[in-house]
């Protein structure tokens, strides 16, 4: 495992900390083979994230081999294994990254009075000394150490902030506050880094880097680590398509494009290829067998698609009518006018237009009222059914064979 210095950067970039391979890959009917989650990390590579969760090198013989892949083919992103703060799972995590030019140990122990007590059976002072010993362990071995009290939000406060002082004190470069069970609501989350900030001054003076981790147990995950990032957060763990326990982490892709889009409210940037979160989405759709949901918003199916008759009008007129961001700025091929029963006469126009068809305003008219009773029966309209609504007049005009026309 190379040794090399923990990550410093401009404090006006945001680190993407993808967990797709590790959190991500918990989610039910997410598991991958080795040679799937390296697919997947070149993808991510591609994409251009900072620091690549590969996996949990204690949880098991398969999860330790595609780590150890990755760090022998991706030299990109900085590579992370994940450890309990426990002397054989941090032993175990840096012999699985013994190969990375770029390496993170990851260590995380809860901090939440009922995982201390029902869970661990530990008292908050056995907590803070094994935080420290373990911390410790993990820095000698590795450089960058991050640490993280799991289920902070749900932690006594000033406990918390003893733990992160304790953490950091130990060596940890990175302290990660994790909404592990999506618990949460952004105003609160952002206090809670606020508070953190203010009271453990070595946070900016020793320019600690603080990291959000959200779940979307309550679907806030993606407001929850963008304010996190407006109060001072400075890496953003999250997922590909939003995928991980129960509901899912944080979508990589939304905090992206937010971030993307408002620059004039976060005032922060990524490293991310922007343009390359719809192909990486659809990598993954392929790997684990399934897509997002259509109105997933930024690469869900009609995340750029419009069927509303004023929708479509606005869009053909000027395409900021409707949309925040081009469908090319993240990688989507094109809009897509949806034609149902709710367009309008522009849109229809203008898809006969592109089949090679230009109608005069009164033969407009007429197909427009055979295609919305078209519409008003069937779900899906397609370029075949617009041409023969169309007179015979009219498609002599330009004769198309049916083989033409798909």
């Amino acid at each position: 495992m190379s040794q090399d210095s923990p990550v410093r950067m401009d404090n006006n970039q945001v680190l993407i900390f993808d967990t797709t391979l590790r959190d991500g890959e918990q989610s039910p009917g997410c598991s991958m083979t080795t040679q799937e989650k390296l697919s997947m990390a070149h993808a991510l590579e591609d994409l251009g994230v900072d620091i690549l969760e590969a996996g949990f090198a204690m949880a098991s013989e398969g999860d330790f081999a595609a780590i150890a892949t990755i760090t022998q083919a991706i030299r990109g992103p900085r590579i992370t294994s994940l450890a309990r703060a426990r002397s054989e799972d941090i032993v175990m995590a840096a012999r699985s990254l013994e190969h990375a030019d770029r390496a993170r140990i990851h260590v995380f122990l809860a901090s939440s009075d009922l995982h201390l007590e029902y869970k661990l059976k530990m008292s908050r002072e056995q907590a803070l000394d094994q935080t420290a010993e373990c911390v410790r362990q993990a820095r000698a071995l590795c450089d960058d150490v991050e640490f993280s009290p799991e289920d902070a939000t749900r932690s006594n406060r000033d406990f918390l902030v003893d733990m992160v002082r304790v953490a950091i004190q130990a060596g940890a470069t990175t302290i990660n506050m994790p909404d592990t069970v999506g618990y949460s609501t952004p105003e609160e989350y952002a206090q809670m880094f606020r508070e953190v900030r203010q009271r453990v001054p070595a946070v900016d003076a020793e320019g600690i880097v603080l990291s959000s981790h959200c779940h979307d147990d309550l679907g806030l995950a993606v407001a929850n680590s963008l304010a996190a990032v407006a109060a001072g957060a400075r890496q953003v763990e999250c997922a590909v398509n939003g995928i991980g326990e129960r509901a899912g982490n944080a979508a990589l892709e939304e905090v992206a494009a937010a971030i993307y889009v408002r620059p004039d409210y976060y005032g922060v940037t990524t490293g991310l290829h922007i343009d390359k979160l719809y192909p990486t989405s659809q990598t993954l759709g392929q790997i684990i067998t399934f897509a997002p949901s259509p109105n997933k918003a930024i690469v869900g199916a009609n995340a750029f698609a419009h069927e509303s008759g004023i929708h479509q009008h606005g869009m053909l007129a000027n395409p900021l009518c409707y949309e925040i961001m081009t469908p090319a700025s993240v990688g989507v091929p094109a809009t897509t006018l949806v034609l149902g029963k709710h367009s309008g006469r522009a849109a229809l126009r203008h898809r006969l237009e592109q089949l090679g068809f230009t109608l005069s305003r009164e033969e407009l008219q007429q197909t427009y009222y055979r295609f919305v009773a078209l519409a008003d029966r069937k779900k899906n309209v397609y370029d075949q059914d617009l041409v023969g609504l169309l007179s015979q007049q009219i498609r002599d005009r330009r004769p198309m064979s049916m083989a033409e026309v798909d």
